[in-house]
This record gives structure tokens, sequence and C-alpha cells, in this order.
């Protein structure tokens, strides 16, 4: 018989900033509080054993939402440097701003209650808060479209394509894509079309449709196979989803596909979310892991764990958290042996920053 002693036996703490200095202080004050502070500190930790695992975990992000916007490129970008991440599956908008700024383009800050007449009328555009250029968006667009026109015509996955994007923002040390490529982490897009992005090559495809000319084209499927190789190649795998989205039920349903090919990887062994959506709509963006673990998705025994939180505020702070730890000084960085839509190997090295 369970005694009331033995339920209550944590106390609540309050949170003192006498004793709190940095990210990783705070965060580990919120592992006595309560709410959506303790719940954040629990993915924190989560992500914590994802990295200390000795099976060396790959660690699958996926990204939805605002989030170059929201001030967070050089966050993304720095899970990538200190190798916290080993592959990234995202929305299109995403490594687009990463791209535009790192173009030289900026984001600026803005009220939401803005004049959104006035701003059409000066071709501005609005994230909430925040605003674009919509001309440098243009010329950015054209860009992508240039760049894709000179590759040969045939079909490329969006990983392949990002890794080309990322070889024009080598310059720019905090770019999503840039470090991505120098760093050999895959990003997949599988949703290209619902972007910028896609308005740049739906400008090639209309250019080259009235010359008839052949001209590269995106293949999702191909997609759906490289990524599922990196699940098969895996002893184990984490998956950090920040949003919902596209991006959630494509690193999900890869165990499927898996086991659907004869490769039961048994569901991911980590599982971490930083969301506003709620499950009882029925939505996958909300969904549960203890649901996708009717799926097969997530493993009978995985370390999970969610937080209710905006991203502009969870993700910085587990990040800074892990950081600030040290949690990246031991793990090596995956070494992706790519040949055509084949990962011939998928082998460990020591990071170097």
């Amino acid at each position: 018989m369970v005694k009331k002693s033995d339920v209550l036996k944590e106390k609540v703490k309050a949170i003192d900033f006498d004793k709190i200095s940095t990210v990783a202080d705070l965060v580990d004050a919120y592992k006595d509080s309560s709410v959506q502070s303790r719940a954040l500190a629990t993915c924190a930790m989560a992500y914590e054993n994802a990295l200390k695992d000795e099976a060396r975990p790959t660690i699958i992000l996926g990204l939805a939402g605002p989030l170059v916007a929201a001030g967070l490129r050089k966050v993304i970008a720095d899970m990538v440097c200190y190798g916290i991440v080993d592959a990234i599956v995202t929305i299109g908008a995403i490594p687009y701003q990463d791209f535009y700024q790192a173009r030289g383009y900026s984001h600026w800050k803005c009220s939401p209650r803005i004049d959104d007449l006035k701003l059409r009328e000066m071709f501005i555009d609005r994230i909430y808060d925040t605003l674009v250029d919509e001309n440098k968006f243009r010329e950015t667009d054209a860009v992508i479209g240039k760049i894709a026109g000179d590759l040969e015509p045939r079909g490329y996955s969006s990983r392949e394509f990002m890794q080309i994007l990322g070889s024009h923002c080598v310059d720019d040390k905090d770019s999503i894509l840039g470090n991505a490529y120098k760093c050999g982490v895959p990003i997949f897009v599988p949703a290209l079309n619902d972007s910028s992005i896609g308005i740049g090559l739906t400008g090639l495809y209309v250019e080259r449709r009235k010359k008839n000319k052949e001209f590269m084209r995106i293949d999702p499927i191909r997609d759906n196979w490289e990524l599922t190789q990196v699940k098969i190649l895996s002893d184990k795998t984490g998956v950090i989803y920040i949003g919902g989205g596209v991006p959630k039920n494509y690193i999900q349903q890869t165990e499927v596909i898996a086991e659907t090919l004869g490769y039961d990887k048994g569901g991911h062994h980590y599982a971490i979310q930083i969301t506003m959506d709620a499950p009882q709509w029925g939505g996958l963006s909300g969904c549960t892991f203890e649901e996708a673990q009717s799926w097969g998705k997530i493993n009978r025994d995985a370390t999970k764990s969610v937080a209710y939180v905006e991203a502009s505020i969870g993700l910085s702070l587990m990040v800074g958290y892990v950081l600030q730890k040290g949690l990246w000084k031991k793990r090596k960085r995956l070494q992706y042996d790519w040949q055509g839509d084949t990962l011939k190997s998928l082998k460990q090295k020591t990071l170097k920053l």
C-alpha cells in the first residue's frame, strides 16, 4: 500500500537568483520548480542523457516555425558546430532565411500592430513582430534559381541541394547551411516547395519549360530513402522536435519505412519536444510520444519529455544548458559516406571546432 510519506518525498524549491549566474544554473534550478519550467529542465536532462549515452545515438533535429526570424539562427548553427545534432529535418523557411542572411540581409524588429497595408506598399513582409525586405527576398529567390540552373539536369534529394546552398554560405560563421556543409551534417527539407526556395525553383521551372530545356528537380521520395538509411545504419536514435509539422512526422515515419523494408529498429530511443501544440485536436504536431509508441515510432523504453514552451524561449535555454555544461566535449562527430542516393557508411570521427 502506498503511504502518504511515499508520495510527499520531493519538495518544490524556490528559484533563487542569488545562486544563479548562467543559463545552465537557471535550468538546473528549473529541475526543482514546477509546471513548464520543470518540463523544460526534464527535456534538457533527456538531451543530456542522449549525449552521454555510450552507444552514441544519432540525434535528429526537427525544426518548424519562424526560428531564424526569432533570432535562433546562431543557436541552431552552434548545435551543428558543437556536434550535438547529427541530422536536421526542417521546413523550407529556415534554410531560406538563413541563406538570405548569409547574403548580408537582415530581419528587422517591429510592432505586431504595425499597418500591414502600408508595409505592402513598401514591399516589406511581416513575420509577427519581425520584418523582411520583399525586394531582397525576390533577389534571393533568383539567386537560388540561378544556382539550381547551373546544376546537372537530374533528380536531387533536398539533402543534396541544401549541401549545394551551404557551399555558398561558408564565409558566414553563423550560417546554419554553411556550418552544416563544413561539418557534414545533412539537412532534409521534405516540404521544400512550400517555401521561398520553392518559389526560386518555380522560376527556373517556368524559364526552362518555355525553352523546352531540361532542369534539375527535387526528388522527395529519394529524401525518404536517404533519411531512412540514416536510421537503419544507427544503432540508436534520438529525436528533438522544435514545433511539429512536417519535420516531426517525417522523422517519425523513418521508423515505419525502415520496418516495412525489413529493418525493425525498435523505435527512437530518446524523444524530446518543445511545442505549443496540444494533443486533443488530433494533429501530429501535438500528439504525445505515447501515441507515437502505438505506431512503433518511439521505443517502448524510450527516455522522453515534452515542454509546452514557445520555441524562441525553450530552444535557447535547452541548448544553453547543454553547451555551458560542456556535454559536447567527449562526443564524436558522425561522418557520412554518401554515394549518390546510397549511404555507404556512418562512422565516428573526433570532433574538431
